[in-house]
């Protein structure tokens, strides 16, 4: 499977989907225009191990919510990032088996070399 998880309205997803064009056979899905499913998370889930890896601290409503107080066990972060988009790191790219998450520097290259070989 390949897929990449992304904000269109994200300009750090744009750029990255730049970065790692050609990405022929590629699926991608705007998670603002077509919501997660829990089985799409549930697969995101057994690649990464965890839905706190898949969980972003950064997102605004992170500390709107005051959720930087609280302890959030694995099911918390479930059902926040079912419940709305920005609390998915993002981009989360699917390529065989693997996944890679969130923008870090080191991600986008490992996916980079992953995807053109």
């Amino acid at each position: 499977m390949k897929k990449i998880y992304h904000l269109s309205t994200c300009d750090t997803c744009q750029r990255i989907l730049k970065e790692l064009q050609p990405l022929e056979g590629f699926e991608s899905q705007d998670i603002k225009a077509v919501s997660i499913t829990a089985e799409q998370l549930e697969k995101m889930h057994e690649l990464s191990g965890s839905y706190e890896a898949l969980f972003s601290k950064r997102a605004r409503l992170y500390k709107e919510k005051g959720l930087k107080e609280k302890s959030l066990s694995e099911a918390d972060y479930k059902q926040y990032i079912l419940e709305h988009y920005t609390f998915l790191k993002r981009p989360v790219i699917l390529v065989d088996g693997e996944i890679f998450i969130g923008n870090s520097k080191k991600v986008i290259a490992a996916a980079k070399e992953k995807i053109q070989g």
